[in-house]
């Protein structure tokens, strides 16, 4: 009987100095992002490729005995909501955060976990404000939006398309984007010729057509999410404008390409992961194999692959913190990860940066919505 209570003791006192989120048996984590509204096909495919690599993991044994726990809450890709969803995931015990969508509510809650010290991993944007100056508790595995504006901008200008324009969302995402633009073209001593806004969560866009449209552009560089783009290019061509389109990745390129439809043969899209279909690289393949054992469909996605790939980044930084659990010893280990090859993408962290990739392609919407590199 006395043995009986001394152990239940310890247990109990184990339990009041335990981690937030971390039991015996599981790890629990949380995610903001937009699961409705006019964003929603990002949150939905990051989560399902997230998913796809903890259901694996768990099936083997879970880190250390420790299942992961996904929990997920919608925020609409709004400010405000994504805020308040980060104060009740910390607030209900969540051990870190994961996945989140968009610049505007990775700002809005950046205060609140910076605060809270609870680490935040693998959100879905490139926004600047989120990398400099290193914050210990944030890590970006893709990369930036000033790494993708490079890209796109050499891209023109290697073409001699120098009549340049820019479609951006009148918020932090879309601002982010456009300063990677202006310092990309100020490089190659090139001006903006017009600009456009819309925004969020709405495809208002003609006055951006006008203001664009007027100035007869060679190219369009658009940073927005794929409903206002899609309306912007459908509008533009509508009115006999036929620039390059070019994307950064943050527009849900499958998306795109569907609400698009025949408008958006040409329009092109940096990426930030491998191409999905590419089964000789090797997180390509497992990625598809294990998707579609979740899913039962071969629905595969750059969105999704990311979600992946940020799940298999995270399990590699919960793996090297060991089976004392805590916050400060998972940013410790994290950031020893170097040169991490996950199957032919390469991630590195480290005290002084917390940027895990510089990897962008750029791919080009094809026939039947179909992309190619």
């Amino acid at each position: 009987m006395l043995r009986t209570a001394t152990l239940m003791l310890a247990i109990m006192a184990g339990a009041l100095h335990a981690e937030p989120g971390v039991t015996p048996t599981s790890i629990l984590i949380g995610q903001s992002a937009a699961f409705s509204g006019a964003a929603s096909e990002l949150g939905t495919e990051m989560r399902a490729g997230a998913a796809a690599y903890f259901r694996v993991v768990n099936a083997a044994g879970g880190i250390n005995g420790r299942k992961i726990e996904l929990r997920s809450l919608d925020d609409g890709y709004e400010s405000d909501r994504a805020a308040a969803n980060t104060k009740k995931l910390i607030d209900d015990g969540v051990f870190l955060l994961f996945g989140y969508v968009g610049t505007p509510t990775s700002n809005a809650s950046k205060p609140i976990f910076t605060a809270a010290r609870v680490p935040f991993v693998g959100p879905f944007t490139g926004a600047e404000s989120l990398r400099t100056p290193v914050n210990r508790y944030i890590f970006n595995i893709r990369a930036s939006y000033f790494d993708e504006t490079e890209k796109i901008v050499g891209q023109m200008t290697g073409q001699a398309l120098d009549k340049i324009a820019v479609f951006y969302q009148n918020d932090d995402y879309g601002k982010a984007g456009l300063l990677g633009v202006e310092r990309a073209m100020e490089r190659r001593k090139i001006k903006i010729v017009a600009t456009g806004t819309v925004e969020r969560n709405t495809v208002d866009v003609a006055a951006a057509v006008n203001s664009i449209g007027k100035v007869e552009p060679q190219a369009v560089i658009m940073i927005s999410a794929y409903k206002s783009c899609a309306a912007f290019i459908k509008a533009m061509r509508a009115g006999g404008f036929n620039p390059q389109f070019m994307n950064v990745s943050f527009v849900g390129s499958k998306a795109l390409a569907k609400e698009t439809g025949p408008d958006g043969r040409g329009v092109a899209v940096s990426q930030v992961v491998p191409f999905p279909w590419n089964i000789g690289v090797p997180i390509v393949k497992e990625y598809q194999t294990l998707l579609e054992a979740a899913t039962g469909k071969q629905d595969y996605s750059f969105t999704s692959l990311e979600g992946f790939i940020a799940a298999k980044v995270l399990v590699e930084g919960l793996r090297r913190s060991g089976n004392d659990l805590t916050r400060e010893k998972f940013v410790g280990a994290m950031e020893t990860i170097r040169d991490l090859d996950l199957g032919g993408y390469w991630v590195t962290f480290s005290p002084a940066s917390h940027n895990g990739s510089k990897f962008v392609e750029l791919t080009v919407i094809g026939k039947d919505e179909r992309f190619l590199r």
